[in-house]
C-alpha cells in the first residue's frame, strides 16, 4: 500500500477555516476583493449551505464552512458572536494599496488605516461584511533589530 502524504497537496501544515454565514455571498467577495480562486468542488448541504469549500488567495489557501447555528458545532461565524474576532487573517500583497481599494470597494469596513507602520510594513485592518478581520500588509522597509527597538520605543511612548 503506498504512503499516503499526510498533509493534502497544495495545502499547508496550519490553514486557517473562517466560518462565516452566508457562504457562497462570502466567497464572491473574496473573489472580488483578494482575487481569491475557488479549488476544488464545494461541499454544501442540504440548504446548499457550505460544509467545505477551499479559496487560494495568493499562495495560501482558506477554508470556508457556514455557521448554521447547529449547538453540537463549536464555532461560531464572527456575525453569531457581535462581529467579535479570534483571528485576524494576516496577508501581504505586492501593491496594498490596490489590494486595499479593491477590498474596500468590495465592502470591507477600515478598523485601523493603511497606514506606513515602524515595523516596516505599510498596512492596516479591515472588517469585511462577515465580521471576518483582514490585515493587509507590504513590506516596505527591513527594520534592524536595534532600530526596531528604538522604533518601537518611540511609538509605545507617544501612544501610551
Amino acid at each position: 500500500m503506498p504512503a499516503v502524504n499526510p498533509v493534502p497537496e497544495g495545502l499547508r501544515t496550519v490553514t486557517p477555516r473562517l466560518y462565516i454565514n452566508g457562504g457562497h455571498d462570502a466567497i464572491e467577495l473574496y473573489q472580488r476583493a483578494f482575487g481569491a480562486q475557488q479549488i476544488g468542488d464545494i461541499f454544501t448541504g442540504p440548504a446548499d449551505e457550505i460544509i467545505h469549500a477551499e479559496l487560494r488567495i495568493g499562495d495560501a489557501v482558506v477554508m470556508l464552512t457556514e455557521d448554521t447555528g447547529d449547538e453540537s458545532m463549536p464555532s461560531r461565524a464572527p456575525s453569531a458572536t457581535g462581529n467579535i474576532a479570534t483571528a485576524v487573517m494576516a496577508t501581504y500583497w505586492p501593491d496594498v494599496d490596490a489590494a486595499w481599494q479593491r477590498a474596500v470597494d468590495a465592502g470591507a469596513e477600515v478598523l485601523y488605516p493603511l497606514e506606513d507602520q515602524f515595523y516596516g510594513d505599510r498596512a492596516g485592518r479591515l472588517r469585511d461584511p462577515f465580521g471576518q478581520q483582514w490585515m493587509l500588509s507590504q513590506r516596505i522597509e527591513d527594520v534592524s533589530p536595534e532600530e526596531m527597538a528604538r522604533r518601537a520605543a518611540a511609538f509605545f511612548e507617544s501612544s501610551g
